[in-house]
């Protein structure tokens, strides 16, 4: 029967169609990278979504947010990204978090219900735990590397953290790795050399903070880092293409 996943089941067949739907994947922050990981997977037909984000969207999100409008300025993400999954299918069944994933919130999900967890998340001690988490109940995972201050899209690559280069993030992460003897870690990373983000104090959100209240800023941060709208997009779709290969591919 014609349906709205007709197109994808002439290439993954009716068997594959209905592993997607049975497959349950947890997105971990859904802003540059992440939302446009979930759009991907709504779109390939998965069935299942965990949505976990604290974050609320902000007036320089739009730049590279998918779920980012002048309309959803100041609601929490993963509102504005439920909207939308269901927009788009509203079959698919969501759970939504507003949580910022560190080892102190961890407790909060069980890693044994998912069938796949991306890692969009920006921080290295937050990475290292869902990388750990994912690795004792047994879930594939994949995590983005550094998205921001790049300009070529082309530049990205999937690869084992033990094979990247270039990349400052994956640098720490290599290291991290190995010392808490994580043999494997799928990654997509930028051989681009980073671009050192203008200084103008005009633009600065340091000076010129417009996060809605009770949002987590963003000037915590050490360094603030610039964006475009064709590189994180790019990083989202090529981490939802692995998702869905790999389940395609599971047993």
């Amino acid at each position: 029967m014609l349906d709205q996943f007709s197109r994808t089941q002439l290439l993954f067949g009716a068997q594959g169609m209905e592993k997607l739907r049975r497959s349950r994947v947890a997105v971990f922050g859904i802003g540059g990278v992440g939302g446009y990981t979930v759009e991907a997977l709504v779109r390939s037909g998965i069935g299942a979504l965990d949505l976990i984000d604290d974050d609320r969207v902000c007036l320089t999100n739009l730049n590279r947010q998918l779920h980012a409008t002048r309309k959803t300025v100041g609601h929490y993400k993963v509102d504005a990204a439920l909207e939308r999954i269901h927009d788009i299918n509203p079959a698919c069944s969501v759970r939504t978090y507003k949580t910022f994933y560190m080892p102190d919130t961890q407790d909060q999900f069980d890693f044994s219900v998912y069938d796949y967890v991306v890692d969009a998340i920006d921080t290295v001690k937050g990475k290292l735990a869902l990388v750990e988490a994912a690795r004792n109940a047994g879930r594939p995972i994949i995590c983005s590397m550094g998205a921001g201050n790049k300009t070529d899209p082309s530049a990205f690559r999937v690869a084992d953290i033990y094979q990247t280069s270039v990349c400052p993030l994956a640098r720490v992460m290599r290291t991290e790795c190995r010392k808490r003897g994580i043999p494997h870690l799928k990654v997509v990373y930028s051989t681009e050399q980073p671009v050192r983000p203008l200084e103008d104090p005009s633009i600065s959100c340091r000076s010129h903070c417009i996060c809605p209240p009770g949002a987590r800023k963003c000037t915590v941060r050490r360094d603030i880092p610039g964006s475009t709208a064709f590189v994180p997009s790019v990083v989202g779709l090529i981490i939802a293409g692995e998702v869905v290969k790999d389940l395609l591919q599971q047993n």
